[in-house]
């Protein structure tokens, strides 16, 4: 692809210009078979010319060509770091996040993976941070700094109860804050947004039979993400046989819940995943990271066009003076 491509036309006046060199090369050998006195040809061409006159010529021909392209201002599709987005980080702090079927627990493996995710995203990305168990709490605002949310994530304190829905519900609410904090300073709009919910159990509040189809539930939260542009990237994060010790001497089993998170991806437009050990959840993080911290773009790559044109011609109107004495 090109900006300007109008200018590869010239390329039709280098080709012409190529062309008429060897036309003048062959011209210039049939005149010199027309004499026929040998020793006055022996004279005139006393031997036959070495293949490296001929590099002046060829070298300042491509550098118009080159130089031409560069004109024309090519492009290539390159990542490039997002410098304006809005991510919310959730995190499930219900007590079966107690857990050890994850070593070294599950919160202890999600607080490692979580931080780790924070120093690898892209720094102009703003994270927010949301952690919900019967009710949800926004921990940190968006913003650039990581320290803040680090300092959080080793906060982070389990309780009773799960309440996805609240947990999608706080997290919109913050990046709608945000949002509208920093429209005035953005001339083209709020940034883009994403949330990452991490969770390893089913929706416990609201109750009912189908509590995540309260108006306060998972799915209905996820619909209403879905209305606001703002998907939901979910994690599974545990396994099938995981438990807990809430009476003594009583084991209470908390397997992972993967139907509910990847219906909630579904309905607002993101992505699920799936995680039963830290260095999955921190490569599903990294994952994320990449996809959220990066974009693709056009970016104009004339500038190694340039730079070789330019050294094309240094080698053209070199070598014609070092092998003639002047300009080919």
């Amino acid at each position: 692809m090109f900006t300007n491509p109008w200018w590869l036309l010239l390329l039709v006046v280098v080709a012409a210009m190529a062309a008429g060199y060897v036309l003048l090369l062959r011209r210039r050998r049939r005149d010199v078979v027309r004499f026929t006195n040998l020793e006055l040809l022996d004279r005139v061409a006393p031997k036959r010319p070495n293949w490296y006159r001929h590099v002046p010529a060829a070298a300042l021909i491509a550098a118009l060509a080159v130089l031409t392209i560069a004109l024309a201002g090519p492009q290539a599709e390159a990542r490039v770091p997002r410098n304006r987005a809005t991510v919310v980080l959730v995190i499930d702090v219900s007590l079966s996040m107690q857990a050890t079927d994850v070593e070294p627990s599950r919160l202890a493996a999600a607080q490692a993976a979580a931080k780790a995710f924070a120093d690898q995203l892209t720094p102009g990305i703003n994270l927010g941070l949301v952690s919900f168990a019967g009710t949800a709490a926004v921990l940190v605002s968006p913003t650039v700094d990581r320290e803040p949310i680090k300092r959080a994530v080793d906060g982070l304190k389990l309780s009773e109860s799960t309440a996805t829905g609240e947990a999608i519900f706080a997290a919109m609410q913050s990046v709608e804050t945000f949002s509208q904090a920093i429209a005035g300073a953005a001339a083209d709009g709020p940034p883009p947004a994403r949330i990452v919910l991490m969770s390893d159990g089913k929706q416990t509040v609201p109750g009912g039979v189908m509590p995540e189809e309260e108006p306060r539930g998972s799915f209905t939260a996820a619909r209403a993400a879905a209305a606001a542009g703002i998907p939901v990237s979910t994690i599974s994060f545990g396994t099938d046989y995981g438990s807990i010790e809430i009476n003594p001497g009583e084991r209470t089993p908390v397997a992972v819940d993967d139907a509910s998170m990847r219906q909630i991806a579904e309905l607002s437009g993101g992505q699920f995943f799936t995680a039963a050990t830290e260095d999955e959840l921190r490569q599903v993080y990294a994952e994320l990271g990449e996809q959220i911290g990066y974009e693709v773009r056009r970016v104009d790559t004339s500038r190694p066009w340039l730079a070789g044109g330019a050294l094309l011609l240094v080698v053209g109107v070199g070598s014609g003076l070092a092998l003639g004495r002047r300009f080919p």
